[in-house]
C-alpha cells in the first residue's frame, strides 16, 4: 500500500483561470457595495485588509495559468442564472442526504481552521441531486448551529449545470433562517479581484490518468480580527465576519472532511467523489491529502488519528478508506461511490 501512495504522480494547478475564459459570468461591483453589507450586522463593518497568513505550502509541480480579474476596488459577483435556486439543507439529519467523511471527535478540543488538498472530478448529476466534496467547521447546539462549509460541488439546481464548481455555504442558526450558498444572501465579504466563488474549475481529474487535478482550500480564524478567512493556495478570497457566527467566535468544536450527496425525488442518489469506490490506487480514487487542522494555538498540524472518527452511512453506495499518515501525502483518505438506491 505504501508503494502505491509513494509512487502516485501529481500535477497541481493554481486554478486562477476564470470560468469560460472570461468574466462574462461575473459582475464586477464596488467592493463597498457588495451584497455582504446589506446584512444588518455589517452596516458599519470595516473591510479587513491585513491577514495573519501561514503560507508554507508545498508548490512542487504546481502549474500557474493566465487569468482575468476585476479591476482594483471591485470584486466579482457570480450572476444568478434564471431558474436556479439555493435549496437543500446541509445537515446530517436532513432526510435524503448521504455522507462519507472523517471528522474530529467531540472531546472539548477547539480548532481555529482546516485545510486539505482535494482532488477534483466531474460527475453526472440529475437536476434534483447534488454531490459535494468539502470541509465543514462547526460549533454550537443543534438549533443554533454555526457551520462554515467550503469545497467543490456539482449542483444543477443551484447553478443550472453539472460542472464542478467552487462553492461555499454558511448558517448561524442550524439552517433555519440564516445563511446560504456562496453570496446569495448578505454575509460573506469578498476581498479578491479573482472570480472564485461559484466558478467552474477549468480541469478535473481523469480516472486512471497519471495526472491528478486538485486544489488546496483553507479556512482559518484570524487571530487578530476573529473573522473566518477563506484562502485558496496563497490567495485570500474573503471572510465570514465574526459578527455573524457567535458560537464559532469561540473556535470550531467539530471539523469534517469528505463527501455529501442529496437524493432525487425518485429515490436515486448521485455518485460521490469520482463515482467509483475507493481503491489502493489514488489515480482511480477521489481523495484528500495533507488533511490538517489549526489547533487552539493557531498552529496548522496534521489531524490526529486518535481524534478522528470515520463515517459512511450507505456501504452499498459509498465507501471510505482511511490511509493515515505518510510522509509524501500527509494524512490522507479515499472515498466515493456510484450512488444508486441508497435509502434515506
Amino acid at each position: 500500500m505504501a508503494l502505491h501512495l509513494l509512487l502516485v504522480l501529481f500535477s497541481y494547478m493554481l486554478l486562477t483561470q476564470v470560468v469560460e475564459g472570461n468574466t462574462d459570468d461575473f459582475d464586477c461591483v464596488d467592493i463597498y457595495k457588495q451584497p455582504a453589507f446589506q446584512h444588518p450586522l455589517l452596516k458599519h463593518h470595516k473591510i479587513q485588509e491585513i491577514f495573519n497568513l501561514d503560507d508554507n505550502l508545498d508548490r512542487k509541480n504546481e502549474c500557474k495559468v493566465n487569468y482575468q480579474s476585476c479591476s482594483k476596488g471591485t470584486v466579482p459577483i457570480l450572476k444568478q442564472r434564471n431558474g436556479t435556486e439555493s435549496i437543500h439543507l446541509d445537515t446530517i439529519e436532513y432526510p435524503g442526504q448521504h455522507f462519507s467523511t472523517i471528522e474530529t471527535v467531540l472531546d472539548g478540543s477547539i480548532y481555529r481552521g482546516a485545510e486539505a488538498r482535494i482532488s477534483l472530478h466531474s460527475l453526472t448529476v440529475q437536476n434534483n441531486q447534488y454531490s459535494k466534496s468539502q470541509i465543514w467547521l462547526e460549533n454550537g447546539p443543534r438549533n443554533e448551529l454555526n457551520s462554515i462549509q467550503f469545497g467543490w460541488t456539482a449542483h444543477p439546481r443551484l447553478y443550472g449545470d453539472t460542472r464542478t464548481r467552487f462553492t461555499i455555504y454558511w448558517t448561524a442558526d442550524g439552517y433555519k433562517n440564516s445563511g446560504c450558498y456562496n453570496i446569495q444572501c448578505p454575509g460573506f465579504v469578498i476581498v479578491t479581484q479573482i472570480p472564485w466563488i461559484g466558478r467552474a474549475f477549468p480541469r478535473t481529474s481523469i480516472y486512471g490518468s497519471n495526472e491528478t487535478i486538485s486544489f488546496i482550500p483553507q479556512v482559518f480564524q484570524d487571530g487578530s480580527s476573529g473573522n473566518w478567512v477563506l484562502k485558496i493556495f496563497s490567495e485570500v478570497i474573503g471572510y465570514w465576519p465574526k459578527e455573524l457566527l457567535t458560537h464559532l467566535n469561540k473556535g470550531a468544536s467539530l471539523i469534517r472532511f469528505g463527501g455529501n450527496t442529496f437524493i432525487s425525488p425518485d429515490g436515486i442518489s448521485p455518485p460521490m467523489g469520482n463515482g467509483h469506490f475507493p481503491v489502493f490506487d489514488f489515480q482511480k480514487s477521489s481523495h484528500y491529502m495533507h488533511v490538517k487542522v489549526m489547533n487552539s494555538n493557531y498552529q496548522l498540524v496534521d489531524i490526529e488519528d486518535s481524534k478522528t472518527r470515520r463515517y459512511s452511512d450507505s456501504y452499498q453506495c459509498y465507501r471510505l478508506l482511511y490511509w493515515g499518515y505518510f510522509k509524501s501525502n500527509g494524512v490522507s483518505f479515499s472515498f466515493g461511490g456510484p450512488g444508486g438506491d441508497c435509502g434515506t
